[in-house]
């Protein structure tokens, strides 16, 4: 079954970090462009960090740049995003999404990530 599965969010205090984690299965990472989005309550949903196919090039939006990283772990076919130095405007339901040449873009069910003190 092709799926995306995100983990790893919670409620975290203004400064604290979080890791976000995307489990893929029924293909491969590694051979897909993949993406963090964001959705927070009443807002579009915005493109936070991606990956290329090579893993040579990452691109972040600019309102989390230095915080956060994404990275992947081809053999356990997982993507990340580090999260550091929280803030409440990251407020969202984060989603983890995959393109892969000559298929739609594939998204997970998303994962709810509060900063709040």
């Amino acid at each position: 079954q092709v799926q995306l599965v995100e983990s790893g969010g919670g409620l975290v205090q203004p400064g604290g970090s979080l890791r976000l984690s995307c489990a893929a299965s029924g293909f491969t990472v590694s051979r897909s462009t993949m993406s963090w989005h964001r959705q927070a309550p009443g807002k579009e949903r915005e493109l936070v960090a991606f990956i290329s196919i090579t893993g040579g090039s990452t691109s972040y939006a600019d309102s989390v740049k230095g915080r956060f990283t994404i990275s992947r772990d081809s053999a356990k076919n997982t993507v990340y995003l580090q999260m550091n130095s929280l803030k409440p405007e990251d407020t969202a339901v984060y989603y983890c999404s995959a393109r892969r040449p000559g298929y739609l873009e594939l998204w997970g069910q998303g994962t709810q990530v509060a900063v709040s003190s």
